[in-house]
């Protein structure tokens, strides 16, 4: 019997009205989006539950909603039986993924994700700094393309290396606008611009750390239980000193998906769970390996369906 991890989406995968059948059909998971109300003073639920959805996607709300409904669902995925042997999320799930490993306790998360997006919308002034993702490109080739971007005065690097020939860069408007143009001339095949308020996983998030590091020293963070696959290493960690100081390096850091894919895989995992909303990362993991058995949990029939597959085995 192979190996199972749970991974957790990130910012981008928030729709209103996401968990609420699950809310609805227990009052144990009712009440872990109520505990998110009182630890944050607003009714994050009602948000999530009724939109409207502008509102739910703005960064510091988007963040500790997803990680909120994320959380109901790995409840009932434990209720059922299934337990993980690695754990990793994709950026904002990074920090689903240390409740779900026992790093840190759920209302902590949702307080320290609200106030992680707060930083990152007040880290650049908005129209500023942007994204986009870059198809049909490897990782080196692109990384010569925003290095002498970069060296010409506008700031951008990779920011999410997220499957073989899907890369986001991150940076100045400036900078992600001339990498494009520059990568598209090196043989990308497209340069998709994103819906994004700012230049997340940049150097230029750097202010935004040093605040996110002052909330995160006031919160309890314990050794993870299950070993955490880091964004910024791709490496399993455990140790609450290093799972503190990866989450601040990851705020202006790359996300390494695709390598920590591969290193699950490597530890011997042949089972990925996607918990939370949508199938984002779902996709990713297909197209990093065809050998692997991907389930998502994002509502209650997807629950029972995931839940019936693995116990069927």
């Amino acid at each position: 019997m192979g190996k199972i991890a749970f991974i957790f989406p990130g910012q981008g995968s928030q729709t209103v009205g996401m968990g609420k059948d699950v809310a609805q059909s227990d009052a144990n998971i009712a009440a872990v989006f109520q505990s998110a109300d009182e630890r944050l003073g607003f009714s994050l639920s009602s948000l999530i539950f009724e939109g409207p959805q502008e509102t739910l996607t703005l960064t510091y709300n988007a963040q500790p909603a997803l990680l909120t409904t994320s959380v109901a669902l790995l409840q009932k995925v434990k209720e059922a039986g299934i337990t993980a042997d690695y754990v990793a999320g994709h950026s904002l799930g990074e920090y689903t993924a240390l409740v779900a490993a026992g790093a840190i306790s759920f209302t902590d998360a949702v307080y320290a994700v609200r106030k992680r997006g707060e930083f990152m919308e007040k880290a650049v002034p908005a129209g500023e700094g942007t994204m986009a993702a870059v198809l049909g490109m490897d990782a080196a080739a692109l990384e010569a393309v925003t290095n002498e971007i970069s060296e010409q005065g506008d700031p951008v690097q990779l920011a999410n290396l997220n499957c073989p020939g899907q890369i986001v860069i991150s940076g100045s408007k400036a900078g992600v606008e001339k990498a494009g143009n520059l990568a598209k001339e090196r043989g990308a095949k497209r340069v998709i611009p994103l819906e994004v308020s700012g230049p997340f996983h940049s150097l230029l998030m750097k202010p935004a750390a040093s605040h996110l590091q002052d909330v995160l020293n006031t919160i309890a963070i314990r050794d993870a239980e299950i070993p955490v696959i880091a964004n910024v290493t791709a490496q399993p960690v455990v140790k609450k000193e290093e799972i503190l100081r990866l989450l601040i390096e990851q705020l202006y850091s790359p996300v390494r998906w695709e390598q920590s894919v591969e290193t699950m895989i490597r530890l011997g995992v042949d089972t990925f769970v996607e918990i939370g909303p949508g199938k984002v990362l779902s996709g990713l993991v297909k197209k990093i390996s065809r050998n692997v058995r991907v389930y998502a949990v994002n509502d209650l029939a997807s629950l029972q369906a995931t839940v019936a597959a693995l116990k069927g085995e």
